[in-house]
């Protein structure tokens, strides 16, 4: 018997996904938990495991194709047996019909089912009886049916879609918004239009930083460890979260509550090839420096190679953006919703700074900010950033 694997709901508030790549083809012999194909998430590529042994007698969607949940996959089946048209009904006794009609109905084999009082009806309201569901026994079309039929707008008939691939200027490209960059996207519209975002700068003295980072770096390379200035960062980070807690929270609107976190699970930006991860660094404030470096360097690999588990995406308290392995001097990070703060981390570099009177260069870390003013008012925020300074400048405590 041919049955049919759909798309199910991996959680997470997951609708949809895009497959990636199908690991079987149509006459496929598949096994139980044998793997069908690689579906791309909002969160994550997830394999898809067969829940049925069997032939695969058709594949419903092509690579590349969005499929939303409770979709149809796959059918499954014997060697040779017909694939069913359209999507399995859902199990259930089929609906009875009538012993007897009521008196005057008008039985056709496969037409409307109504009296002549309701034909009339239809015909006089300028409504189509063919195309309204009877709710009357039997399916019979009613006078309310009718009615309610004339009360709803008309359909809209499919408009056919040109793009152009030319303007006035020139020829055009056009990139299906897919995957990782969809999932941006959608992630990022979400946090402008439900929180207030500010954005405050703040700058430290980073000599002491590249000092101890130079003094820990043999002992990292001897553990197959990059020590990066990220997790120096982590830890200062951490430090200023304990003195300012509202920044380490979210805003529960329904129950208009300010929910602090009393951990700290610090998510870590990953840049790939089409769009952005936020893999997370659980307990944080229990790890030492290189323990966060390794765990950072392992995040951001699996990350780019789409190894993630959904886990690894969950529980973020805080992020951080280091746009500074790239270069600039500021940004306005957006938050990463629901959290109340993320920042951005900028290139130390060689900079001039006024000290009493002279003109003296420095390798400084300037520090973006951007908070939920619903949450953090300015003034905390600079605290914040103030305190935040005073552990970066002072990386040995």
């Amino acid at each position: 018997m041919a049955r049919q694997f759909r798309f199910p709901d991996v959680g997470e508030g997951i609708t949809e996904g895009e497959v990636v790549r199908w690991l079987v083809k149509e006459g496929d012999e598949v096994k139980s938990d044998q793997t069908l194909a690689e579906i791309e998430t909002d969160k994550a590529v997830v394999e898809m495991p067969s829940p049925y042994s069997g032939t695969v007698l058709k594949l419903h969607f092509k690579e590349k194709d969005l499929v939303k949940v409770g979709q149809v996959l796959v059918t499954i089946g014997e060697k040779g047996e017909a694939v069913p048209e359209g999507e399995a009904a859902p199990a259930g006794p089929a609906p009875a019909r009538p012993a007897v009609l009521p008196a005057g109905a008008t039985v056709l084999a496969g037409k409307v089912q109504a009296t002549p009082k309701v034909r009339a009806l239809a015909r006089e309201l300028g409504v189509e009886i063919g195309a309204i569901h009877g709710t009357g026994p039997g399916s019979r079309v009613t006078e309310e049916d009718v009615r309610s039929a004339k009360e709803k707008p008309a359909e809209k008939k499919p408009e056919i879609k040109i793009k152009a691939k030319y303007d006035l200027f020139g020829s055009l490209e056009r990139i299906p918004l897919r995957g990782i960059r969809r999932a941006t996207a959608k992630k990022m519209r979400e946090s402008l239009d439900k929180a207030a975002h500010v954005t405050h700068c703040d700058e430290a003295d980073a000599g002491a930083l590249v000092t101890l980072r130079e003094k820990m770096k043999p002992e990292a390379e001897a553990a197959g460890i990059k020590l990066t200035y990220l997790p120096f960062i982590v830890k200062a980070l951490i430090e200023a979260l304990r003195l300012h807690p509202t920044l380490n929270a979210t805003l529960d609107d329904e129950e208009e509550e300010i929910v602090v976190k009393k951990y700290y699970n610090i998510g870590i930006a990953v840049d790939v090839p089409d769009g952005l991860i936020v893999p997370v660094v659980k307990m944080a404030d229990q790890k030492s420096v290189l323990d966060i470096a390794a765990e950072i360097q392992a995040l951001a690999k699996a990350a780019r190679e789409r190894t993630l588990d959904l886990a690894d995406l969950k529980g973020g308290t805080f992020s951080i953006t280091n746009v500074g392995v790239i270069g600039g001097d500021f940004a306005t990070p957006i938050i990463n919703y629901p959290e109340a703060a993320i920042l951005a981390t900028m290139k130390i570099a060689d900079r001039a700074r006024v000290e009493n009177g002279a003109v003296v260069v420095k390798k400084t870390l300037p520090l973006c900010l951007s908070f939920d003013h619903r949450i953090i008012d300015g003034a905390e925020a600079a605290r914040f950033t103030r305190d935040l300074v005073r552990f970066l400048e002072n990386p040995e405590r």
